[in-house]
């Protein structure tokens, strides 16, 4: 499993949100560039950018930083937040981005997010599946920045694009996110037992080494970690086992 960390940018600035509230935000005094260099000498191979700004508005307010990142990190990028039109995805791309993440256009313009897939390829991109958990247990999607929440069950939503190739889906509940509650093991032992042929990126609640343990161990292609890599929560040694050269 490989661990992917996570720097959340706004107004060119490395931060956190608690449960994607933009009134809930922790700053981080740390240059984004210089902390994607930093992740590399760690190890790590890749990387998990979201605009905030864009998220909000639709235009990438934070690519002069973004490009920097992708230029001299030698890191895999992918990169989420606003990405609205096929130009958008396109322009990413040929900045050197290697998979772009999609949100709420996957359940607003299902049909465009499918051809996508058909025209770009399902390495290029990576479905953002933000859900929030039913009293009796049901995932339901939630959309615009998880603001709003869709009918569609997580379920319909993955059967809705796997027979247009989907390989790659990013999963965070949403009540974890931030809070340092642990992952939603349940949720995603369910959806790698439903969807086996898809490479899950488990996002939300990870607190330290233990529950990125607990993710390999149900079989999570990979995890991402924000605010416990930035907090020092998990150290440099404790990753060393899930490193590409261990």
């Amino acid at each position: 499993m490989n661990i992917i960390p996570a720097i959340d940018l706004r107004e060119g600035q490395c931060v956190r949100l608690y449960q994607g509230k933009f009134d809930r935000q922790t700053n981080y005094n740390k240059d984004p560039v210089l902390l994607a260099r930093a992740y590399k000498t760690m190890g790590f191979d890749e990387l998990h950018i979201v605009d905030l700004d864009g998220a909000r508005s639709g235009r990438q307010q934070n690519r002069e930083i973004i490009c920097r990142i992708v230029d001299t990190s030698n890191l895999t990028i992918q990169l989420g937040g606003g990405i609205r039109a096929q130009s958008q995805l396109e322009s990413w791309l040929n900045a050197g981005v290697a998979r772009v993440v999609i949100g709420t256009l996957a359940i607003a313009k299902s049909r465009l997010v499918r051809q996508w897939l058909g025209n770009f390829g399902p390495e290029k991109i990576v479905l953002a599946l933000d859900v929030t958990v039913d009293p009796d247990g049901t995932p339901r999607v939630a959309t615009h920045g998880w603001t709003q929440s869709a009918e569609l069950t997580l379920w319909q939503c993955v059967d809705d694009f796997i027979s247009a190739g989907l390989r790659h889906v990013l999963c965070t509940d949403i009540s974890r996110d931030g809070a340092l509650t642990g992952p939603n093991l349940k949720l995603y032992a369910q959806l790698i037992d439903k969807y086996p042929g898809i490479l899950l990126q488990a996002s939300g609640g990870v607190r330290s080494i233990d529950d990125l343990n607990a993710l390999r161990n149900i079989g999570a292609r990979a995890a991402i970690s924000g605010r416990a890599l930035l907090d020092g929560r998990i150290t440099a040694r404790e990753i060393e086992t899930f490193l590409p050269a261990a």
